[in-house]
């Protein structure tokens, strides 16, 4: 299983999913995180299962909630650059370097 880090970015992004998903129902935020955890687990023991979406950045789309997690497959390990809502603009992530 290879290592998985989130870049700044990436934990920004998933900081600012919790709270919403927090402040719509308690609980909620939860569920997004445990989502997320299964999703990086996921991630990190098939990392080349899920597609190529622009270079070498690869998407995993989580299960119930409508977020990718953005990544690319290092040397070192996983890098996650983003997780970012399906409504969002889908070339949010490009510009996002690792680490």
């Amino acid at each position: 299983m290879s290592p998985v880090l989130l870049t700044a970015e990436a934990e920004a992004d998933v900081e600012e999913a919790f709270s919403w998903y927090e402040g719509q129902r308690p609980g909620l935020g939860a569920a997004f995180r445990h989502t997320l955890d299964v999703a990086l687990l996921a991630v990190a023991s098939r990392p080349a299962t899920y597609p190529v979406i622009h270079r070498s950045t690869r998407r995993f789309l989580l299960p119930k909630f409508p977020y990718a997690l953005y990544y690319r497959i290092l040397d070192e390990g996983i890098v996650v650059v983003g997780c970012i809502h399906a409504k969002r603009h889908p070339r949010t992530w490009r510009s996002r370097r690792e680490g």
